[in-house]
């Protein structure tokens, strides 16, 4: 059974079991918000039905990254009135190029969606994008009525399409900020994700971040784990890495578990050799970037 937080008046953390997933919930006095929906329909129903608890105005969706846990809900929503799915141009491509491919991974937990048999199981891919090339930082506002609410994007992190939801102090990070677990680097940009949270802890207007998984932190959380995964890029820069990968002593040198170490020295060094630092380093989007501590950016 879904859990729901109010962490500000219309502003709530939806928790489900399955991969300790946060979905977030804003109301307006026109439209509501859901952030992420689920790895597929039992888990969105799950959502849905925490939503409806609480409000029964029309939804908007936003997807944070193209990750199978949050997005494969959407035709959940989707069959319940949304029309309007939200994400990072790139989160739109990775959906449509590998959506499929990801249903093997929730088989175990949503068997419909695995299968891809059954109600609500086909992928719903995002109808809007944030502005520009999907390279550059940027941002875009919703109005939910009365309730100005804003889509950014800092910079490649956890994935090359990672947005944060802010609302009043609270900003839903996605799984740019990791919470109760090591970060996952499988297709993450390792020296970029620091520079994304770097970015993200400048940003005085928010004090309370809720990560994609885990228990809402503070902003001091978000500027230890860029401290750790700075760290454990100066390490990296230490080893030698064979033609093989990484040795097993070099994994043990990381401020993380073996595991996620081995992955995370195999992601660096494919970056490494592509020299993939042709992308344009995390910046603060002029809209952003802090006015006064009461007044919220200009449009």
């Amino acid at each position: 059974m879904a859990r729901t937080q109010e962490l500000r008046p219309g502003v709530y953390v939806i928790g489900t079991d399955n991969w300790r997933l946060n979905s977030g919930l804003v109301l307006g006095t026109q439209r509501a918000l859901v952030v992420d929906t689920g790895a597929g329909p039992r888990q969105g129903r799950e959502i849905l039905a925490a939503v409806r608890e609480i409000t029964d105005l029309p939804l908007t969706v936003v997807n944070t990254h193209a990750h199978y846990d949050h997005f494969m809900g959407n035709a959940v929503f989707a069959r319940a009135g949304a029309t309007e799915f939200w994400a990072h141009k790139a989160c739109a491509s990775a959906m449509a190029e590998v959506g499929e491919y990801q249903r093997s991974f929730v088989s175990t937990q949503e068997p419909e969606m695995g299968a891809g048999e059954g109600i609500d199981t086909r992928l719903v891919l995002p109808t809007n994008t944030l502005p520009g090339t999907g390279l550059r930082p940027s941002l875009t506002r919703i109005d939910l009525g009365e309730r100005p609410v804003t889509l950014f994007f800092l910079g490649p992190g956890h994935t090359d399409n990672d947005v944060c939801v802010g609302v009043d102090d609270v900003v839903f990070c996605g799984d740019l900020v990791e919470e109760g677990a090591d970060p996952n680097f499988e297709d993450a940009f390792p020296q970029r994700w620091v520079e994304s949270l770097r970015a993200l802890a400048t940003l005085e207007r928010y004090t309370a971040f809720v990560p994609g998984h885990g228990t809402p932190v503070t902003v001091n959380f978000v500027s230890q784990q860029a401290d750790t995964m700075e760290l454990a890029l100066r390490r990296a820069r230490e080893v030698q890495v064979t033609e093989e990968g990484p040795s097993t002593a070099a994994m043990y040198r990381l401020p993380y578990q073996a595991g996620v170490a081995r992955v995370f020295l195999d992601r660096w060094a494919l970056i490494e050799s592509q020299n993939a630092a042709d992308v344009p380093p995390a910046t603060i989007p002029e809209q952003l970037r802090p006015q006064s501590p009461d007044i919220p950016p200009s449009a």
